[in-house]
């Protein structure tokens, strides 16, 4: 099921564009108009410099579906979601490392790099062999350029805490020559992490665009240009991203990619994605809920397929609501939600109860050493009492001395149906303690606009997940100095939490990083910002076609380029 133009065909449509024919859905911004053609022009060279090899896997169209668009697309500077980030790192972009399966950090981009006797500089040599798709080669003027765009604020780079630690700016940047380029920064831990998270970015295209201009660019969405194992050609918003294969991409990071094609479809209900697979018009399912994956199991053409994850279900509560002012209330509400429960019911078994932002991949990950909130409604019941909630007029409900109910709506977002039923199971469960929850779907994107527009923050209690970095920092979620930034919904502030993070943040000893780690957790537990729900387990519907793709925590795309399809199933 094609769904994508031919670069020959990019070059007539393009071309009747500019000419103002009417009937191309090829973006008519004229950024795109100017450089689409560059592309076309020289992948039919590339195809022609490095014919597809005529040998078995090579061939076919893989689509993979699943329910949310790539927000701010391959705009790796202002882009936010895992989805997005993860097609800017493995489809279209590159970064400069990346991590093999022991999470190492390992050559990409740069193919090598040396971190100075004193830790405050790194120097990244890079690949001389990496041509944008436009037919540019990359050098260490893109790779400068991208730094300074991402540390500067005007920017708005959402995960602020990446640069913490690093020199920002011109200053923190030096291009030694064509290919090499040192970074300057503080001694801290995990501090290759964010090269291997943030894609590198075209200068040549870019270099003029004003800061604050760049989330609002036509680059992102409409016709970004990548030098990645794949190559842009078509969105349809709420629908597709289609990529062909690269054929200029290096021979020596494995050359052209097997695949003729890659699609991402984005079907927003998941009844639907299951359907599409059953029927073989996608390859791969993403995310299928834990209810479906005995449907997928049945089918002897199908692989379910589930790793643990860094992703945690929670709910957000904004202590700036009266109800949620107080710590003991969000105490309560966690102790009258059994986890445990919704692991088993909800997440199929796929998953573990959480307690703080730590997954269970991670080095610092000891539950048994936390003082956790139990499942213990008689306790919640105590708590609530101590802080002056109490069922005052008989009616099920707890009201404060004043009179107000201790009534919370809580959000999620639709097509969800885990998160719809975990809703109405929290309903239920604090119902019993004397709270009043009412679930309430609303649409992901006004839901997320919702909890994380500073000044707005219009919400109870919000349930929905979050997907950390592989380098786990919440200085951006927790941190005060954060709290009027994008990821800092609750409104709770620490001093402790604060100077926790800092310290996490600089220990590059594991063993002082653990107990750092243990520090903190105990005080974000007693804060008690969010109730984390449980760590799923990612679940992935794979048709058995598909050979050679690894799905694993740093992404189910982390291969895409090895991907390859039976010989009988190509078209």
């Amino acid at each position: 099921m094609s769904v994508a133009r031919t670069w020959r065909a990019w070059l007539v449509v393009v071309a009747l564009a500019a000419c103002g024919e009417a009937g191309s859905s090829i973006s008519d911004d004229p950024f795109c108009l100017q450089v689409l053609p560059r592309v076309a022009a020289f992948m039919e060279r590339a195809r022609q410099d490095h014919p597809t090899a005529d040998a078995p896997g090579y061939g076919g169209t893989v689509v993979v579906g699943a329910a949310v668009e790539l927000v701010g697309g391959m705009n790796a500077a202002t882009s936010q979601g895992y989805r997005a980030m993860e097609h800017q790192a493995f489809v279209n972009l590159m970064t400069l490392i990346d991590y093999d399966e022991a999470l190492s950090p390992r050559p990409y981009l740069a193919q090598s790099w040396e971190v100075a006797e004193d830790r405050r500089s790194i120097t990244f040599h890079l690949r001389r062999d990496v041509l944008w798709h436009d037919g540019e080669r990359t050098d260490a003027h893109d790779v400068a350029f991208t730094y300074e765009v991402v540390t500067d604020p005007r920017t708005a780079f959402p995960t602020l805490a990446y640069w913490d630690h690093y020199v920002k700016g011109p200053e923190g940047v030096e291009v030694l020559d064509d290919f090499t380029v040192r970074i300057r920064l503080e001694p801290h831990a995990d501090f290759l992490d964010p090269f291997r998270a943030t894609a590198i970015l075209p200068e040549h295209l870019l270099g003029d665009v004003p800061r604050n201009d760049l989330a609002f660019h036509p680059f992102g969405t409409q016709c970004p240009v990548g030098n990645g194992p794949f190559v842009f050609v078509e969105h349809a918003l709420q629908e597709r991203w289609v990529f062909e294969a690269n054929p200029a991409f290096p021979s020596a990071l494995g050359g052209r990619p097997r695949i003729d094609r890659y699609v991402y479809r984005v079907i927003s209900e998941q009844a639907t994605l299951l359907a599409e697979l059953l029927t073989e018009r996608i390859d791969v399912y993403l995310q299928p809920s834990a209810d479906q994956a005995p449907t997928i199991l049945e089918r002897a053409d199908l692989e379910l397929r589930s790793h643990r994850f860094r992703e945690y279900v929670y709910i957000a509560w904004n202590a700036r609501r009266p109800q949620l002012a107080d710590a003991r209330v969000r105490r309560a509400l966690t102790m009258a939600i059994d986890r445990a429960l919704i692991v088993r019911a909800i997440g199929g078994g796929y998953g573990v109860a959480a307690h703080s932002t730590v997954p269970p991949f991670h080095w610092a990950y000891d539950p048994g050493a936390l003082p956790v909130l139990p499942y213990d409604p008689d306790g919640a019941r105590m708590l609530l009492d101590e802080a002056g909630w109490r069922d005052r007029d008989g009616d099920g409900v707890r009201e404060s001395a004043q009179g107000m109910r201790l009534s919370i709506t809580l959000e999620y977002g639709t097509g969800s149906r885990q998160r719809q039923d975990i809703a109405e199971i929290v309903q239920a469960m604090l119902a019993a303690v004397g709270v009043e929850a009412v679930p309430r779907a609303i649409e992901l994107a006004t839901l997320l606009e919702r909890m994380n527009t500073p000044g707005l923050r219009d919400f109870d209690g919000a349930l929905t997940y979050f997907i950390p970095d592989l380098r786990l920092d919440d200085t951006d979620v927790f941190h005060s100095a954060r709290a009027s930034q994008p990821f800092a919904t609750t409104g709770v502030t620490s001093p402790e939490i604060d100077r926790l993070l800092e310290s996490i943040t600089l220990a590059t000893d594991r063993e002082e990083g653990r107990a750092l780690w243990r520090e903190y957790q105990t005080a974000l537990i007693a804060e008690q910002p969010y109730t984390f729900v449980f760590f799923p387990d990612r679940l992935i519907g794979v048709n058995r076609r598909v050979r050679g793709a690894v799905m694993d925590v740093r992404g189910e795309l982390v291969n895409l380029r090895e991907w390859y399809l039976e010989e009988a199933s190509r078209p």
